[in-house]
Parts: C-alpha cells; structure tokens; sequence
C-alpha cells in the first residue's frame, strides 16, 4: 500500500481514493474458480485497518479526504478479520493433521477425509478456506511454487487446493461438472458417465491436487439414488492421493454417517445400528470409517476459560473496529459480554453480523461509539414487535335477501303428516 503524507499527517497510511475505489468496487472469479480461489489465497487478510483518529484530529483532515476516511473506516468495519477461535484452531489443527499424513503415504490406497459440520453461521466454510489456504502456500514453497508431479514440457495449472459448491441437483456428472469446472476445463455434450470420471481423475492428477473441498454437502438426501451416487463417487475419489474436505449442516443428521443422535452426557454423536442394508450394502458404514467428523461449536459462556475466550474474541473485534469515540472496553467491558452473547448466543457469524450493522449505525448516527442501547435497534434475525401483530379483520356474510337467486327457499309443508292427534282435530 502505497503511503504519501508525512509521518505526522493523522491520515498516513491511507490509500488514495482510486485504491479505496479498487478494493470495494473491484470485482472477482468466484472462490470456485481456480482464479478466484487464488485471489483469495492471495489477498486473505491483507486489508489494512483504517488509521485511528481521535476527534480532537478530525477537524484537522481536509475536507476532501474526510469523505474518504469515512469510506475506508466502512470497509474496515465491514471486514472483522478471522480469529483464531477455538473452534477454528480446532479445525484447522484436525486438516493440517490429515492433510500432513496423507501427503506422506505411499502405499495407502485410499486418502481418508474430514467432515466438518456445524449449523448456520458457524464459520465452517470460512475455517476450511483459511485452512486449505495455509497448507497450499506451504506446500507451494516446499517445492518452489512448482508441480513436482508434471509431466516434462507441459505447463497445466499447479492446484494444490480445489474448492468446489455442491450442486444444488447433484448427480455423478454434475459433480464432474464442478469440479472441471474450477479449472475452466472443457466437456464433450456426448461423454458417458465413466469418461468423465477419468477426465476429473486425469485432472486432479495433472494439476497436482492434494485437497478437495466440497462445500453444502448437505445438499445431498440419501433417500435420493442420485445422492447416492454422488456419495459413491466421493469415496472413488479418495483413491486417487487426493484428501476429501466436506463441509455442511448438521452432517450427522442427513445420513452421509447413518442418522445420528446427540449424547449429552458423553458429548458426542452415537451412531446407532443400521436397520437395513438393502440400500448399497454396507457402504454408508465405509463411509463412516473413511471420514472423521469434527462438530463446529458456538462460543459458550458457562466456564472461566469459556468466558475468557469470548471476551478475548470481542477484544480482537474491538481492536478492528474503527470510530471516533471508541474506547476501551467497549465491547468488552461492564455488562457487554453478556449482552452479545444472549443477543447471538454465541454464534460467530451472527456476533460479526451485529457488531458490522452496529458500527454502520454508529457512524451515520454521528454517535461514533457501539453500546447497547444502539444495538437494541439492530435486527439480526426478525423483527420482534413490542405488540403482537395484528388481528385479520374477517369480513361479515353477506345478508341473504330474497332477490338473491340462490337464497334459501322454505320447504313446502302441505302433504307433511302431522300424526293421529292432528288428524283427529284435537
């Protein structure tokens, strides 16, 4: 980043507007591109922060670089850097324990996998990108950026890391289809099921992938025979040295492990036995064997060391964030804590979402500072009115009148029978 105003200037370091431009309007490929992954590969973690400024120096800054503060501070609220959470490192610790094993064996056939679940908004994808972003720039250096693997005098891509989205509609080819798809790579209409197998075989191969990421694979229903399938070939694909990632919520549930439940007294998921097997066999119970599944949990906030390592999340947070009249403590201290954690109860995704929205509303307020009573006015999940709604007014019937065609007629009582007592005349 380029700096141009002296050491004493409040605003040294910030980019010119044209570079502020660049970084929020400049676009790029998808993560599931092989260009995209490597701009993110590339650019993770790289914003620089906004430069603190005091209110005392804010009258000091011209007038046509105050607007572009403003916007830069936007962009730094707006982008809270990844911590490393103990959720995350656990993560991140399991993938680089198994990526790191798989690459050294020689003899194993099969590579086994990692299933990371986890409800919404846990950072699951965010701590499975960060991981596989880590191990591809030490794997690259390991070998000087080159493919130990190509062939002499060609030049395919070296892609250590392939990140692919489950399609919504998975089917064999459609996985195929994703996955040559990240490198752009070009599909015959008329190719059967098997040629396209070994072309992603013949692809993951050439462009030296050791790790295949496959995001929402919770998309997949076992009670679909084209999700099975797709499960058949993932497990074909952990015979080619390749290490399968997958990503989704509430893995255990939707039968990729067989329905499980959740033991609260051991802390662990239980795997009950299978009552049929006329589905494939046993081959739901292989793919229990090959992965080992790892639960993504939200912050708690029932132990010291639990509370510590929230309150240290906040502090990283809080360091981040920047506005006039921010202080120490801000979310950190008094009843705060307690407070964002019974607003989001501890869930990752949510806890940004509310502190971004509320920073946001703490510069176009003027307020410059985040407390709760202006995260009282933030709606992160729904709206919850002080009044219940209101009623549905329900239209009354309409009268039936005589000259309507179809109101009710009398019946006609003349040939009726009214008994003996009627016809003897008392």
């Amino acid at each position: 980043m380029t700096r141009f105003l002296s050491r004493d200037d409040p605003l040294d370091g910030l980019p010119p507007r044209a570079k502020i431009a660049e970084l929020i309007l400049g676009g790029h490929s998808p993560r599931d591109t092989y260009v995209g992954w490597q701009h993110y590969r590339t650019h993770y973690g790289l914003l620089v922060p906004a430069p603190v400024i005091s209110p005392q120096q804010w009258p000091m800054i011209p007038e046509n670089r105050q607007a572009d503060y403003d916007l830069y501070r936007h962009l730094t609220n707006a982008n809270l850097p990844l911590q490393d959470t103990p959720m995350h490192d656990k993560v991140g610790k399991l993938i680089r324990r198994r990526l790191r094993g798989n690459t050294m064996k020689q003899d194993d056939p099969t590579r086994a996998g990692i299933m990371v679940s986890g409800w919404g908004n846990y950072g699951k994808t965010a701590s499975v990108c960060s991981a596989g972003a880590v191990f591809e720039d030490q794997w690259l250096q390991l070998h000087s950026y080159l493919n130990p693997g190509a062939l002499p005098g060609t030049r395919d891509l070296h892609a250590p890391v392939v990140y692919v989205s489950t399609p919504v509609t998975a089917t064999p080819k459609s996985l195929c289809a994703s996955i040559l798809g990240f490198f752009r790579a070009a599909i015959r209409k008329s190719i059967t099921l098997p040629e396209l197998v070994r072309q992603v075989a013949d692809s993951l191969h050439d462009h030296g992938v050791k790790a295949l990421i496959l995001d929402d694979i919770s998309r997949l229903r076992m009670h679909r025979a084209d999700d099975q399938d797709v499960l058949d070939l993932m497990r074909a694909l952990m015979n080619l040295d390749v290490t399968l990632i997958l990503t989704g919520v509430n893995i255990p549930g939707i039968g990729l492990l067989r329905e499980a439940k959740w033991n609260k007294k051991t802390r662990q998921w239980e795997m009950p036995p299978l009552e049929s097997t006329r589905i494939h066999g046993l081959e739901i119970t292989q793919t229990e064997h090959r992965f080992e599944l790892i639960e993504l949990d939200r912050f708690r906030y029932t132990t010291p060391k639990q509370i510590h390592a929230f309150v240290d999340h906040l502090e990283g947070i809080e360091q981040h964030l920047r506005l006039l009249n921010a202080k120490d403590g801000m979310l950190t201290g008094g009843t705060m804590p307690e407070y964002l954690m019974r607003r989001t109860g501890g869930v990752v995704g949510l806890l940004g979402r509310l502190i971004e929205d509320g920073a946001q509303e703490a510069m176009e307020s003027g307020k410059e500072l985040i407390d709760e009573t202006l995260l009282d006015e933030i709606v992160l999940r729904r709206d919850e009115p002080d009044q219940p709604p209101d009623e549905p007014v329900i239209p009354a019937d309409p009268p039936t009148t005589s000259e309507n065609p179809r109101a009710k007629r009398t019946r006609n009582t003349t040939f009726d029978d009214h008994g003996p007592t009627a016809r003897s005349g008392a």
